[in-house]
């Protein structure tokens, strides 16, 4: 079966099938999407302009590299014993916790006067995202079954990074527009904006997902670095997904925080570019992401994401070197992709332990995630002042295409691995 026969076909999932996928999934997982998708719209509103909002209050590359490191390195540290927890009290509190601090984050952000405070901000963001996304995971990983996995994943990327995300950037434009431009003041508004989206989804989550647990009755009593060790002794390929989980993670402090700028004041890019790069990447989102959790769903993880991944290569390689406007709009429309291989990615993660490991799994995964992005997102503004902005895209390509790509070359495939 080839690939336009799994994702046109009649009965495919935009028809009946789709309907049924949906009606037999649970409770909390809609939630969830619920949740992400609403998240997902107050962060594609303040993406195209966070970076270039804290270089205008005054930092440098190395100094924006700073910020995004700090706030990684701490949100690293707190992962394993955020998954701890949530394998034994539940996913709902700590989901609670994470929903907060994105709150708080937004506050400080729109309260800055000076980039110091944007520190303080970007910390919370990355302690905030860090906690909310790890107890979404958990449960999404816990609620759907190995074969709707990818095409749930997927869906809930559609919605967010699609729909609801192609919206953020377009609605950002308009009133970074309508309030000065691209400065400070005129950035400013989307940040409490922001507040108050996050402020409706901690409601959702309260109101409306359950306090259900995955722990087993008889599980012993609770010794954090003891249940720690419990997973991280699973063997070479628990090993290798943690290096592989790890470089998944890097654009987010590598090249994402550093592309809007890079794109503003190297290509010479205004607002409503800026806007259109990120709307692109959600078009890409909407189209692509559903058929290809299909193709993952039924050809396996590792054939999906040896199709999408280069993608992303190329985006960075376009943005480089594009002589103008559409190039860059393109460049954004194919970093798309990035939001179409991760959820791939992620649900390899998820078969790869029993659902009473998950929390504390993606907890030892996030610590490294999140520490490996820090280090080089510091690096990454000390590259772009002192060797020049082009390499830091070109040496995330070449860690990502002679670590990552061997790595999971060697993965088993976990479309149909089922755990202890």
């Amino acid at each position: 079966m080839n690939i336009r026969e799994l994702c046109c076909k009649p009965g495919s999932f935009l028809s009946n099938n789709g309907i049924a996928f949906l009606i037999r999934q649970q409770r909390d997982w809609k939630v969830t999407v619920a949740r992400t998708s609403l998240d997902k719209l107050a962060y594609q509103m303040v993406f195209p302009y966070l970076s270039v909002y804290i270089v205008a209050l005054g930092a440098s590359g190395t100094q924006l590299g700073m910020v995004n490191s700090i706030g990684m390195i701490i949100a690293a540290f707190t992962g394993p014993l955020t998954g701890w927890f949530i394998d034994r009290v539940g996913p709902k509190k700590i989901y609670l916790v994470g929903i907060a601090c994105v709150a708080v984050s937004y506050l400080f952000y729109g309260l800055a006067r000076h980039w110091e405070l944007t520190i303080i901000a970007m910390i919370a963001y990355w302690l905030g995202f860090s906690v909310s996304i790890h107890s979404c995971a958990t449960i999404c990983g816990n609620c759907l079954v190995n074969k709707d996995r990818a095409t749930g994943m997927m869906l809930c990327e559609t919605v967010a990074a699609g729909l609801l995300g192609m919206a953020g950037p377009m609605l950002a434009t308009w009133m970074v527009s309508v309030s000065g431009g691209v400065n400070v003041g005129g950035i400013r508004p989307l940040f409490f904006s922001g507040l108050i989206i996050t402020v409706g989804t901690f409601i959702i989550v309260l109101t409306q997902l359950s306090n259900r647990k995955w722990t087993k009755e008889s599980a012993a009593k609770p010794n954090l670095w003891k249940d720690i060790y419990q997973v991280v002794k699973g063997g070479k390929h628990l090993n290798n997904w943690i290096v592989i989980g790890a470089i998944t993670q890097l654009p987010r402090g590598m090249v994402f925080p550093f592309s809007q700028v890079f794109a503003y004041q190297i290509k010479g890019a205004d607002e409503f570019v800026l806007g259109a790069m990120v709307t692109g990447c959600a078009l890409a989102s909407i189209v692509f992401a559903i058929p290809a959790g299909r193709l993952a769903d039924r050809l396996g993880r590792k054939r999906a994401l040896y199709l999408t991944i280069p993608l992303f290569w190329l985006s960075n390689l376009m943005l480089i070197m594009a002589p103008g406007p559409a190039f860059l709009i393109v460049a954004g429309i194919l970093q798309g992709f990035y939001y179409i291989s991760t959820p791939i990615a992620a649900a390899m993660e998820r078969e790869l332990v029993p659902p009473d490991q998950m929390g504390r799994w993606l907890g030892v995964n996030r610590f490294f995630k999140m520490l490996l992005s820090a280090v080089l997102a510091l690096t990454a503004g000390i590259i772009w002042d002192k060797f020049g902005p082009q390499y830091i895209f070109l040496v995330f390509v070449a860690v990502d295409l002679l670590i990552r790509m061997p790595l999971l070359i060697s993965m088993p495939e976990t479309l149909h691995h089922r755990t202890p």
